[in-house]
């Protein structure tokens, strides 16, 4: 791709793509008809290089009315938003989801990934190449987020309006239907199906969905919705941020940073106007309790983020959603419009004079852009890779502005602090590790799903809940850059501190169990496959790394003794390099689970 803008024409349907979200150009050097007036001066360059954060968007409308992004119609992009080709064409390539060579409208997205590799992906896999259609393209991919209903498979027909449809768990006959007829296509379960404890009185965080309609603004308020940030406006926003931070709440993403410590850094920043991010591009395989979040209880997500901008004195917000979410991002953009609809967002926010409004980001499948840093980056237009740290970004993140940052499950525990109380809050769960948390439970049990237990509860309590199977082989705790346990290390207690004792990670959440079904070198090379793809490259020792570290492993799985044991050595020297020297956590944690694999199983013995 030049740097130059080239001779290719978008087609109609590009040019409507781009024009329903931009609006019509205004002038030729914007890709309107030319105009004698245009010949006389430019306009609109200073006002387009502005919106530049919306070049993510304007490749999603591409994308979803086409099925790939042709150079026409990126010039025209382009030409829209005075990006350099060049420049687009990296962010374009950037993201899995994306495709800048033709292809058919429908692409089918199989899942690979860890837990629907353990039901039989790769068998999946075969028979629906083998039987789909010509008009269809069949793409392997990373988690979906559907852990709990593996394997599974989501199928997207571009068009106007775009089509998706899921099937999980999938059979070929269902995945095929899904690419080939998506209108006809089973109805995807709710999202209650994945809380086996749905409607229990001792809920926290999930007592709500399978309860209130997740579309229903009045049904959720007269579930208790919308009393917290009464409460909010009650105590001020030094009161919030001193009920947050005496709640003792830290991040589940897995950094477990005290969240009333980053909004009061946010909050005294003199440096305006300040941005809310909610993070909730969850692509660590195994995890998908913030999917059920969005998907059944959608406006306790918009509340929490609306007292977060309150509390940060932030006046516009981000909701970064994966592209992978087609059911949560529907029932998102449906809450949001209804609470600006009942002055819930906007610019007098239940008559207190205060404004404030969300707008909603699709990535386009990167693992990557699950950083903080790289969702900023990918949210502005650019690449999604990390930035260096500091400035931190509650000093300098989006736009260069102050912003704090939070994945859906952190501020969904908001409601709670501010409804019950700090005191009553901090004493659920551990000294250290107060509050309920959220495990995303799948593999070899018999009620994999999204589980609600206080910090403190035992792995395997948890297990038993999930009805683990016998011959269990391993526990994967944190996803694909957790690491691994033993069976018999089920009294680990499931707290930020109690896994680092026990020399493991508690991660956002993610309980993946093994049995001896699965073949532990196969599981070990997808993980290294998995970092391999979604390093983005930025820092030689991850995207060196990661390569050698897959190379080593596919030689190991072919080899046993001494060759092995050369090759584990190097694996040792690779993941220390990649530890000590990444730019960010993908690259830190990339040799975790295949270390923990090595020296807690035996996995090559």
């Amino acid at each position: 791709m030049d740097l130059h803008f080239g001779d290719s024409k978008p087609t109609d349907d590009e040019r409507a793509a781009v024009d329903a979200l931009l609006g019509p150009p205004e002038s030729s050097w914007e890709g309107a008809d030319r105009s004698d007036a245009d010949l006389r001066w430019a306009r609109g360059g200073r006002e387009a290089r502005d919106r530049r954060d919306l070049l993510l968007p304007g490749l999603h409308a591409i994308n979803d009315r086409v099925g790939w992004i042709s150079e026409g119609a990126l010039d025209y992009l382009c030409r829209r938003l005075t990006v350099p080709p060049a420049e687009a064409y990296g962010v374009a390539t950037f993201y899995a989801m994306f495709s800048v060579k033709p292809r058919p409208a429908t692409v089918l997205h199989v899942c690979t990934d860890l837990a629907c590799a353990a039901a039989g992906a790769q068998e999946l896999c075969a028979g629906i190449e083998a039987r789909v259609a010509a008009g269809v393209h069949v793409e392997r991919s990373p988690c979906l987020g559907l852990c709990e209903r593996a394997p599974a498979a989501l199928a997207i027909r571009a068009g106007d309006p775009v089509r998706t449809a899921v099937s999980a768990p999938a059979t070929v006959d269902a995945a095929v239907l899904a690419a080939t007829a998506p209108d006809s296509a089973p109805e995807e379960p709710p999202a209650v199906m994945a809380v086996s404890q749905a409607g229990s009185d001792d809920l926290v965080l999930l007592r709500r969905v399978g309860v209130v309609d997740p579309l229903s603004l009045d049904d959720y308020r007269a579930h208790g919705g919308y009393t917290a940030l009464r409460r909010a406006f009650e105590l001020g926003p030094a009161g919030v941020i001193r009920e947050v931070t005496d709640s003792g709440l830290v991040g589940r993403g897995g950094a477990a940073f005290p969240t009333g410590r980053k909004w009061q850094a946010t909050a005294s920043q003199p440096d305006h106007p300040h941005y809310v991010v909610c993070n909730a591009d969850e692509s660590e395989p195994g995890t998908f309790k913030d999917r059920v979040l969005m998907e059944g209880d959608p406006y306790a997500l918009i509340e929490s983020m609306t007292i977060a901008a309150y509390a940060t004195g932030a006046h516009q917000g981000y909701l970064y959603l994966r592209g992978e979410y087609p059911r949560a991002l529907h029932r998102l953009e449906h809450a949001i419009a209804q609470a600006r609809a009942r002055g819930l967002l906007g610019d007098d926010i239940l008559g207190q004079g205060y404004a404030f409004d969300i707008g909603i980001r699709r990535g386009a499948g990167a693992y990557i852009c699950g950083e903080e840093t790289a969702l900023f980056n990918s949210i502005e237009g650019y690449r999604g890779e990390p930035r260096s740290k500091p400035p931190f970004p509650v000093e300098k993140g989006l736009f260069g502005k102050p912003t704090v940052e939070n994945n859906v499950e952190t501020l969904v525990n908001v409601l709670p602090i501010l409804t019950m109380g700090a005191p009553a809050y901090a004493a659920i769960g551990t000294a250290k590790s107060t509050g309920p948390k959220l495990f995303c439970v799948s593999g070899s049990v018999d009620r994999p799903g999204i589980y609600e237990l206080p910090f403190g509860a035992t792995l395997g309590e948890l297990l038993e809940l999930a009805g683990v199977r016998e011959g269990l082989r391993a526990v994967l705790l944190g996803g694909a850059a957790g690491g691994f346990v033993r069976p018999d290390e089920r009294d680990i207690p499931l707290t930020f501190e109690g896994t680092r004792e026990a020399g493991t990670t508690l991660g956002s959440g993610v309980v993946m169990a093994f049995d001896d079904t699965v073949p532990l070198p196969r599981l070990l090379l997808r993980i290294a496959e998995f970092f391999r793809d979604e390093s983005c490259g930025q820092c030689v020792p991850c995207r060196v790394g990661t390569v050698r570290q897959e190379e080593a492993l596919h030689r190991i799985v072919e080899r046993t003794g001494a060759a092995a044991a050369d090759d584990i050595a190097l694996l040792r020297e690779v993941g220390r390099a990649m530890r000590d020297a990444s730019i960010c956590g993908l690259g830190q944690t990339a040799w975790n689970a295949v270390e923990s694999a090595i020296d807690r199983l035996g996995a090559y013995e």
